[in-house]
């Protein structure tokens, strides 16, 4: 197996299991996480994912470059089809799949694995994870979607600095730069990453689906457009039981608040007149 799924809660954990290549993304652990990613979305039980690599050393070191090679070597169809086809797919499956995908990012994210960060919703870096596209140092630009989502995250010139000198940038710069939500201690990571998809799972599926796709799909269209996308995805909910759970919550704790505020006014403690000599 490339990939490894354990289930905490109603979170799944999949690691990228190739240690020994760094995790690297060969053809089957590309068409294995997309798969599971089909799976996962009708399964009721998974809320979120959090997505990471085996071993402490990388989360993905990128494409895995003999498979590259080979279909480069096969021309110029094959190559479109083996990689740009099988890659730009898994990160639009990410990036548009309805449940947060959270990358927990462990070590270096290289290529195709940085690549992945910037497709999934959130992520939480580990304080020694380095980021970096060195496509360019192979000849070709980045291939799984990185030329387009990377300046949309971190702006056109610092995603032209790192796509053309193929440099890394370590975990506080991503930080800075908006390619990553925190960064924490090594040990602490995979907690981190939990918590947070928690502290989403606490609010209602329907919310969250709208949430995530009226961004996703608004972002980059006109703001007219992106308000369009966004009344149509609210029209969503108001049906739900979500909406009716949480504006009942929200009544009742307002109806209690006023209450104990009214109670308060009409009944003000009374202070004892001060003794006299």
């Amino acid at each position: 197996m490339t990939i490894q799924v354990r289930q905490v809660s109603t979170t799944a954990v999949i690691t990228l299991d190739r240690e020994h290549t760094l995790n690297a993304l060969d053809y089957p652990t590309i068409d294995a996480l997309t798969a599971w990613l089909d799976h996962a979305q009708t399964d009721d039980s998974i809320r979120s994912v959090v997505l990471t690599g085996a071993g402490e050393r990388a989360f993905s070191a990128g494409a895995d470059i003999p498979s590259l090679a080979r279909s480069i070597e096969a021309g110029t169809s094959r190559a479109l089809r083996d990689i740009v086809s099988r890659g730009q797919g898994l990160t639009r499956r990410i990036e548009q799949f309805p449940k947060p995908v959270i990358a927990a990012v462990n070590g270096l994210a290289y290529g195709g694995g940085c690549e992945i960060v910037e497709a999934t919703h959130l992520a939480v870096a580990a304080d020694h994870a380095t980021f970096a596209k060195p496509e360019i140092t192979l000849g070709f630009p980045p291939p799984f979607g990185g030329s387009q989502r990377l300046p949309r995250h971190v702006g056109r010139k610092r995603a032209l600095e790192m796509i053309l000198t193929g440099e890394p940038v370590d975990a506080h710069r991503a930080h800075t730069i908006g390619l990553v939500n925190h960064v924490v201690p090594g040990p602490e990571l995979i907690s981190r990453a939990l918590d947070l998809a928690v502290r989403i799972e606490r609010h209602s599926p329907s919310a969250v689906q709208a949430s995530l796709a009226a961004v996703t799909r608004g972002i980059n269209v006109p703001i007219d457009e992106g308000l369009a996308i966004e009344a149509a995805w609210f029209a969503t909910t108001v049906p739900t039981d979500g909406v009716r759970t949480g504006l009942d919550r929200f009544l009742t704790r307002d109806r209690a608040t006023t209450r104990e505020a009214t109670i308060e006014c009409t009944y003000p403690p009374q202070h004892p007149e001060p003794h006299r000599e």
